[in-house]
């Protein structure tokens, strides 16, 4: 055990050990203790396995799975449990599905606190859902730009929305929850999602529905709709809503004209 305490924030990827980087598994083969929240059993299992101690955190979310509980609250009290080893000298490895930092607060709250403790701590890149999402729908989000953000954030805040470049709206499956209490959103919220979208994009645009596979043994969904049917269609947890550019870019010409004349100028 080292003298000093420490925490690194690895990423398992999103489909089990196939995805895991061999910098992360390192880290979670070299920590005095390995801490995590992993829904699914075998991915439980696969990195208490690596591990030389095992903590799970899923119990701090409560009975009923954290149904009627804060979320903010749940994620307060694992970076604190993070902590707590931290602060005993031992060299602490936080596990999060797919990649650290992507819609997981916690590895951030525990390497805020653990640097404002003195204690060194850092983060290691994983596979996250995005990555997934860019190889299973062939999507190069450079080729148009690229909109991303929470779903309820998007309805909830007067956002700049460019119909010409990708958007992607995570997690669909709670919109419009603002008590961030609840795992599932209703009909009545997803008329709402629909309505704000209906401001760019016309009812018959065709969105996606995607779903990265977590194991083998899963299928992705990619479910293709157009926009006015998104109110009937099932939307999980995982789901992710992408909604392809339904204009073409228009050039800016008075800035092509400037840049033409300094291509001119300058070399």
């Amino acid at each position: 055990m080292s003298n000093q305490g420490s925490l690194v924030c690895v990423g398992s990827g999103m489909r089990l050990a196939g995805q895991l980087t061999p910098k992360s598994k390192s880290c979670i083969e070299q920590a005095d203790v390995v801490l995590a929240a992993m829904a699914n059993h075998l991915s439980r299992q696969w990195i208490k396995e690596m591990s030389k101690e095992y903590r799970c955190l899923l119990d701090l979310y409560g009975e009923g799975g954290g149904e009627g509980k804060p979320r903010g609250q749940t994620y307060d009290e694992m970076a604190e449990r993070i902590m707590e080893e931290v602060r005993k000298g031992r060299r602490v490895c936080a596990v999060f599905y797919g990649h650290p930092s992507v819609f997981s607060c916690i590895s951030k709250k525990a390497i805020d606190l653990a640097r404002a403790e003195a204690f060194p701590a850092h983060m290691e890149p994983g596979i996250s859902a995005a990555d997934c999402l860019y190889a299973d729908l062939e999507i190069d989000p450079a080729s148009a730009g690229e909109q991303a953000m929470e779903c309820t954030q998007f309805m909830i805040y007067e956002r700049r929305i460019d119909p010409s470049a990708l958007l992607i709206l995570w997690q669909p499956g709670v919109a419009g929850d603002l008590s961030m209490k609840r795992f599932e959103t209703h009909q009545a919220y997803i008329n709402l999602l629909v309505e704000k979208l209906s401001r760019d994009y016309p009812l018959d645009h065709e969105v996606i529905l995607y779903e990265a596979a977590t194991s083998p043994l899963e299928s992705t969904r990619i479910e293709r709709l157009p926009l006015a049917e998104l109110t009937q269609a099932t939307l999980n947890q995982i789901t992710t809503l992408v909604v392809p550019p339904c204009r073409e870019m228009a050039a800016d010409n008075a800035m092509l004209d400037k840049l033409k004349t300094l291509a001119e100028t300058v070399w």
